[in-house]
């Protein structure tokens, strides 16, 4: 990624999130003024707009190499407020929606006009209270989602495959996470488990107990092992790290190239072709060849953690695993996901003769330790 872009991206990001924070700060200033009459003290506004500027600042420290410590509270606090933040501009801009027109032709007026602020204000505060609520709560659960889909080889009849991706070990609650998650595998008695990129979240140094994460990966019980492809989130300069973790880890790192599991199928793991801070020397290669390669002796199987490349695939291939989306993660997330990807959540065939594709919602979040319209799951894949 050129420094052009990057510099544009965070102009952008800034513009967006600055622009949003002030929106919130001052709609929500008016609305306590009107609960709270001496809001309008001095002193209240400097502790008012110390605490938004604290805010915003959190989500700019939160990406910086802090000190481990400060670091990880910035990145806690930022994490949720993105969440906050989020629902505060969408249910303000509609409340917007309706007062302002209302305002303009003078349908609303004097006191008619005060008592629909505070009431929508209060409306917004604690529709977006509710809403993060119940979101944090179900992102501390994990779901478990059944497909079953027919191959032609049977061979490969009755085969279980555990799907998880993202991860993001070095998030908000991803660690804790991981315990519940690596649970809900062993319960499956998999033949096999695949993790479809973003096992970490860019710096492997913000994980908090990388031996406790090992301890539970080599804890996953299955027949023929535990194989992992790369995501966007697995690069940078941590990446020997990660891939060291794996290693130690009992996870296999396909890095396009396959294994041939049991004379049954091969499986094929993709590196993802826009790793957040590269991957050095490692870079995405052709392997149409590699997989005609293989021939109709095995079914092909694909990890490929961007749906969006599924288009690269073709009959010579049976079932790609993807992740990446997180199905939009809180909603109306899913609206845009739905939008981008031809495949976003769940199983897609594009006909008959064309590559299945289960893309699952991940097993954690990314930042907002938040699900609301989606869910952390494993895919549980068996094919008939």
């Amino acid at each position: 990624m050129s420094i052009t872009r990057i510099i544009i991206m965070i102009f952008v990001f800034l513009s967006v999130f600055g622009g949003g924070t002030y929106y919130i700060a001052r709609r929500l200033y008016k609305w306590m003024c009107l609960l709270f009459p001496n809001m309008n003290s001095r002193h209240a506004m400097v502790i008012y707009t110390g605490i938004f500027v604290f805010l915003a600042l959190s989500v700019i420290l939160g990406f910086l190499r802090l000190p481990f410590g400060i670091r990880w509270i910035m990145h806690s606090i930022s994490s949720y407020w993105i969440g906050i933040f989020m629902y505060l501009v969408i249910l303000f801009v509609i409340a917007d929606i309706f007062i302002i027109p209302l305002k303009i032709t003078n349908i609303l007026q004097g006191s008619l006009l005060t008592s629909v602020r505070l009431y929508s204000g209060l409306a917004v505060v604690i529709l977006t209270t509710g809403l993060v609520c119940c979101g944090i709560i179900n992102a501390n659960f994990i779901k478990t989602v059944n497909y079953e889909i027919q191959l032609n080889d049977v061979s490969l009849n009755n085969l279980k495959i555990v799907l998880i991706s993202d991860t993001h070990l070095g998030d908000t609650n991803s660690e804790k996470n991981l315990e519940k998650i690596v649970k809900a595998i062993n319960d499956q008695n998999a033949d096999i488990v695949c993790i479809a990129g973003d096992i970490f979240l860019d710096d492997y140094n913000i994980i908090r107990n990388p031996e406790r994460a090992k301890n539970l990966f080599r804890s996953i019980k299955s027949t023929y092992g535990v194989y992992a492809c790369l995501g966007n989130h697995d690069g940078g300069n941590t990446l020997n790290q990660m891939m060291a973790f794996l290693e130690e880890s009992n996870i296999k790192l396909l890095k396009d190239e396959y294994v041939i599991i049991d004379d049954r199928f091969a499986l094929f793991g993709r590196l993802d072709p826009h790793p957040i801070g590269g991957t050095g020397e490692l870079k995405r290669s052709d392997i149409s060849a590699a997989i005609s390669s293989v021939g109709e002796n095995f079914a092909v199987i694909v990890m490929d953690h961007n749906p969006a490349n599924i288009k690269e695939y073709g009959q010579s291939v049976d079932l790609i695993l993807s992740g990446h989306t997180h199905k939009g993660q809180m909603f109306p997330g899913s609206l845009f996901t739905n939008a981008m990807f031809t495949a976003a959540y769940g199983h897609y065939q594009k006909d008959s003769s064309s590559p299945h594709v289960i893309v699952t919602s991940g097993s954690s979040t990314w930042r907002p330790p938040i699900r609301i319209g989606s869910n952390n799951e494993i895919a549980v894949i068996v094919v008939r």
